[in-house]
């Protein structure tokens, strides 16, 4: 993203430097970081990047219509050796000395993880890459991912390449159109463009969350919007040599002035507001999109006034010229910062973003700046492109190279353990009973005698499921037999919740548990096991009467209900804790002593939230195994020589089969019974 700007000269039309669109760069840089370091009033920061596109809109078809009207045409190689020369030395630099990090920090299968997202973001198809990737909901969350930022790069490069092609079209270029250059016709084009596209990516929002975000044609109206701002700003007649900066009236200026201030307002106002909550981008987007253009429109006039003043102040001119090496910095250091210092609570985000901003700084002293003012690449196109493949080809051969050796090193011995543990779940999965997010559709597995008189139910989300391997040996015993309905991240709540794994209302889940309580309530259950994590962001008010709502369709109809306590989460993963410390006795890094403080005052109200609901049912009790999961108000990774969790949230199949006797002892009666009646504690 080259620093550039239009200024007003008569009867001319030349890119330079412009102060506003720097501290622009800044302000949607910063927004992001503050996002990512998790600052808590500020969800929304991630809209930096909807600012980035339009200013990328702008920039790029300035520097396209520039250059026709100097002289008559794009030179397509050229216009690529800059991107290339720009953007790409950067990015290879961050994504090898990330690379390198990861193989000494993480675990082999840590590493595993972010092999394959490397190769992507070398070669800028990280935003395909991504929506791709395996969507299993027991696979590591995307959030996770070094090289995740990325993707927004991936977008741009895709835009860099098609963007010139497009303006041609609409200009009227090329002879076989039979018409002459007209810029009317590339303004009315861009409104189409920017109406086609914004259509298409609020359905895509919807219809596919995850390719409305990543992709570029989802994106393709936000650059075409900075287009649009960039083609308003300027005086057009047919002829593309008769373009020039247009010349605004006393009124005009104090108008675009205004705007100005009400689009930085509608930016900031959408990192504060937005969140992940909302299906993005959609129509929200239109937020900070809208802002951008309007910013941009106020710097048109050449005043130094208003908001072009204030984003034209020192401290954002310097951060705005290393916008691009920061944000290419802050999100590994961040992410292998978190590993690195798990439990140390002396070191936080901030240090962390501090420190990227001291590696940005020298890649852009180092690497950034003397390439991209090479005199003898400036000059040879063809080497630019020939070195630019090679470096490409290059890292994408060492990211190989590395996925390689990972593999070997994730089958040693001291590594395999953790490696099987994570693969190990529940036989329910493999037998289908549980299809996550693809339908509404109720699959019953069946345990047990067939014809048996009595009829145990298991039923919830995943961290119900995560129960079978102690429940299934207690009522698959003669005269009982063992019914599993669950749906993972599907919770025995009856409201509705935005899920952010698939970027929209989970409704599904509405569906499937309304017809599984129909089902329950036609087998009659002498016994029914439900309930499920705790980390649901509901209310008091829909904690309780969505328990109520369930409660009241399997009360009646079941002999005895029991809900089992959601197990805490660790704020890590267990296994690849224990793996990463393993590994780096070898190494330099600490990794704690992979152990975290049990629950949380949300997970204690959750409880106490079940309790009221239950309350008023006398076939109904809560059972509560957290104290022999986390002893002494400490959850660990590993305890008396068993791995307790496979992740960081559900149970391992080998610990869970330790607390069969404490569930049959609890449920069957054979020992006195340590449950307690919902609420009473």
């Amino acid at each position: 993203m080259k620093t550039t700007k239009i200024i007003s000269e008569a009867n001319s039309f030349r890119l330079g430097y412009r102060g506003d669109i720097e501290g622009l760069r800044a302000v949607a840089v910063l927004l992001v970081i503050a996002t990512h370091a998790g600052v808590p009033w500020m969800l929304g920061g991630f809209i930096g990047v909807d600012v980035f596109f339009v200013l990328s809109g702008y920039l790029i078809t300035g520097l396209l219509l520039q250059e026709i009207r100097e002289t008559g045409h794009i030179k397509l190689l050229k216009f690529y050796a800059r991107r290339l020369k720009r953007l790409l030395p950067a990015l290879l630099f961050m994504v090898i000395i990330t690379s390198l990090l990861a193989a000494i920090i993480l675990s082999p299968m840590e590493q595993l993880r972010h092999v394959d997202a490397a190769r992507a973001a070398s070669v800028w198809l990280s935003n395909i890459y991504f929506p791709l990737t395996n969507f299993g909901y027991f696979d590591k969350s995307l959030d996770e991912n070094l090289f995740l930022h990325t993707w927004s790069l991936g977008v741009e490069e895709q835009f860099y390449l098609v963007w010139p092609g497009l303006i041609l079209f609409l200009l009227g270029t090329w002879k076989w159109q039979g018409v002459k250059q007209d810029l009317s016709r590339l303004f009315y084009g861009m409104i189409a463009t920017t109406a086609l596209f914004l259509v298409f990516s609020v359905i895509l929002s919807y219809v596919l969350p995850l390719w409305g975000f990543y992709s570029m044609p989802s994106r393709a109206w936000q650059f075409a919007l900075g287009a649009l701002v960039l083609l308003w700003t300027t005086q057009k007649g047919k002829n593309i040599s008769n373009i020039s900066s247009l010349h605004t009236t006393q009124k005009t200026s104090r108008v675009l002035v205004m705007g100005g201030w009400a689009g930085i307002i509608l930016i900031l106002a959408s990192a504060f507001i937005l969140g992940p909550n909302q299906t993005y981008p959609g129509l929200w987007a239109l937020m900070p999109s809208v802002g951008a253009a309007l910013v941009l429109a106020a710097g048109s006039t050449g005043h130094s006034v208003g908001v072009t003043k204030l984003l034209s102040v020192a401290p954002l001119q310097w951060t705005g010229r290393l916008s691009y090496s920061w944000y290419l910095w802050h999100w590994p250091m961040l992410i292998l910062g978190g590993f690195v210092f798990i439990n140390n609570e002396h070191v936080n985000n901030v240090y962390l973003v501090v420190l990227s901003l001291g590696v940005a700084l020298f890649s852009y002293k180092v690497v950034e700046t003397p390439i991209r003012r090479n005199a003898l690449l400036s000059s040879r196109i063809g080497l630019t492109i020939t070195a630019s493949l090679i470096l490409m080809l290059t890292t994408v051969g060492i990211s190989f190279a590395w996925k390689s050796t990972a593999n070997s090193w994730a089958q040693s011995t001291e590594q395999k353990i953790y490696t099987d543990v994570r693969s190990k779940v529940p036989v329910i999965y493999g037998m289908g009973c549980d299809e996550w997010y693809t339908t509404a559709r109720v699959r019953v597995c069946a345990f047990g005698d067939k014809a048996a008189k009595k009829t145990a139910i298991l039923m919830g989300d995943s961290m119900m499921g995560q129960w079978f391997p102690a429940i299934a040996p207690i009522f698959t015993k003669p005269g009982w037999r063992l019914l599993v309905l669950t749906k993972s991240a599907c919770p025995m709540v009856d409201e509705p919740f935005f899920y952010k794994r698939i970027g929209k209302v989970y409704a599904i889940c509405d569906q499937w548990r309304e017809q599984a309580l129909n089902s329950l309530a036609s087998f009659k259950p002498d016994v029914v096991i439900m309930g499920g994590s705790a980390s649901y962001e509901y209310t008091r008010a829909q904690w309780v009467n969505g328990t109520k709502s369930v409660l009241e369709k399997i009360s009646p109809v079941a002999g005895e209900v029991y809900i089992l306590r959601g197990t805490y989460i660790l704020p890590f993963d267990g296994p690849e804790c224990l793996a990463r410390r393993a590994w780096q006795e070898k190494g330099v890094a600490v990794a704690g002593d992979c152990s975290a403080p049990a629950g949380s005052e949300h997970f204690n109200d959750v409880f106490k939230w079940l309790g009221e609901a239950s309350a008023d049912y006398n076939n109904v009790k809560v059972i509560d195994l957290n104290s022999l999961i986390c002893p002494g108000g400490r959850c660990y990774a590993e305890l008396n020589g068993e791995i307790v969790f496979r992740d960081a949230q559900h149970l391992s199949v080998d610990f869970t089969k330790t607390m069969t006797g404490k569930l049959d002892g609890l449920i069957m009666g054979n020992n006195k019974p340590e449950s307690t009646k919902a609420g009473a504690e």
